[in-house]
């Protein structure tokens, strides 16, 4: 039985995980660094250690430093949140060898995560769909242009290892192929240390669906439906919600049956989702399994009233699974925007600085997941992501007029955030009427016309 959990993660994620734990009879231990001494998630904890420097360098991405402060407060688990040492396979095998509970997938899931190729030859012999892609990683350009011309364009490269969308480029012919495949190259050896790229079929215009998995210590594996994320730019998500407005039941089923039978092919464990691409004719294929807690898991929890980071900690103390999706009873609509603190009017600038006028929004249907308050200094050094609005009505359209409530009452001065391109999105009608795919944001991004992102 676990007592005592660090976090070892900042900002909103941090929170959540901190008031689950509390909420399970656990004490918490926050990590910080000297930039976030004054956050909320170090005042909620029940102790808190100092961990470096304000860069995540030196801080948040410092295992031997989040495994000190464990040992020093007798912590007996790590719970990683989402980002830094999330998916890092390394740090959590050095968790185990240091005798603490990891809170999230096995090292070997986290590595087979981070090696898309890897996984997709484990889970196409499951019967999963997936995306026609180079038998292996590609070493040149002219192993790129023999898969495209064998395929046919446009094709798309990607990293083998990370994600976050480093690494993709859309190449509609040869030329931009040829170009774009040392680009690519450099930048993922520089986010990842391995410049191994692939190449896959390209998909015009899809959706993007993702299944919230949970697998149990004793072989159980079930999913808790489909979230919609197809609204992103650059390849990172936006809007999301719960249920998707493009899958009828018999479609949810099968997608849903693919999602656990990719989860078991890999044997794993915790919390995580299987990712896929929804084409216009409505084929789904495989594209990754993100192994941890994702950024938009609240709608998931509000349509199921299951609590996915308890469930995770449930998990890692050796629980077992006694339910699946069949005995769930979902409930209405929720859908998330992600608030972060940009400019959309200026390339979506980050914009930090002090939190001078603080109004949340409330009410029936509302929830905020934030660490912002009155007076909180934005630090300079961290993702821009501040807050996670959530909506919820038991209709779609219901939930976007909540939604569009709540931006309007949600008051963070003078910080320039996402608010006004969000309420542009809820007022138009294709969004309205589910009309969406991962290249939908172009229509109120106009500088992204030339970035190709409406494939993916």
């Amino acid at each position: 039985m676990l007592s005592k959990i660090l976090i070892a993660n900042r900002g909103e994620i941090a929170l959540r995980v901190v008031r689950a734990a509390k909420e399970l009879g656990l004490a918490t231990v926050a990590v910080y660094s000297e930039a976030d001494k004054d956050s909320l998630h170090v005042r909620h904890a029940d102790e808190s250690v100092c961990i470096g420097p304000p860069g995540s360098a030196k801080s948040y991405l410092n295992g031997e430093a989040i495994i000190a402060a464990a040992r020093q407060t007798g912590a007996q688990a790590v719970h990683p949140g989402y980002g830094y040492l999330a998916e890092n396979a390394r740090f959590a095998r050095d968790c185990i060898n240091a005798g603490l509970v990891f809170i999230g997938p096995r090292p070997e899931n986290l590595e087979l995560a981070g090696n898309k190729i890897k996984a997709k030859t484990l889970i196409e012999p499951a019967g999963v769909p997936t995306v026609p892609s180079s038998p292996g990683p590609v070493r040149s350009p002219g192993e790129a242009v023999a898969f495209a011309k064998q395929r046919g364009y446009p094709v798309m490269i990607k990293a083998a290892a990370g994600g976050g969308g480093r690494g993709i480029r859309i190449c509609p012919d040869e030329n931009s192929l040829m170009e774009e495949f040392a680009v690519a190259g450099a930048e993922v050896k520089a986010a990842f240390g391995d410049d191994a790229l692939y190449v896959e079929k390209c998909l015009v215009n899809p959706r993007h669906i993702e299944f919230q998995i949970l697998a149990d210590g004793f072989g159980n594996v079930i999913h808790l439906g489909e979230r919609e994320c197809s609204v992103q730019r650059r390849f990172q998500k936006l809007i999301e919600e719960a249920p998707s407005p493009a899958l009828d039941p018999g479609l949810r089923a099968a997608m849903g049956q693919a999602a656990v039978k990719a989860a078991r092919a890999v044997d794993y464990f915790n919390a995580g989702t299987v990712e896929f691409l929804l084409d216009q004719e409505g084929n789904f294929y495989f594209i990754e399994i993100n192994a941890r807690i994702q950024v938009e898991h609240p709608v998931t929890e509000v349509v199921t009233g299951v609590d996915l980071v308890k469930e995770q900690i449930r998990l890692a103390a050796g629980g077992r699974l006694d339910y699946g999706f069949e005995d769930l009873r979902l409930r209405g609509w929720a859908i998330e925007c992600r608030i972060n603190a940009e400019n959309p009017d200026f390339n979506f600038a980050p914009c930090p600085g002090t939190v001078e006028e603080y109004r949340p929004p409330g009410g029936f249907g509302v929830r905020l997941d934030t660490h912002l308050y009155q007076g909180y200094e934005l630090p300079i050094y961290y993702d821009s992501l501040m807050a996670k609005l959530i909506a919820y009505d038991t209709t779609r359209s219901g939930a976007i007029l909540v939604l569009r409530r709540a931006l309007q009452e949600f008051i963070v001065e003078p910080i320039k955030t996402t608010i006004p391109l969000y309420l542009k999105i809820l007022d138009d009608p294709a969004f309205q009427n589910g009309d969406i795919h991962t290249g939908y944001i172009k229509k109120f991004v106009p500088e992204d016309e030339d970035d190709d992102d409406d494939e993916a």
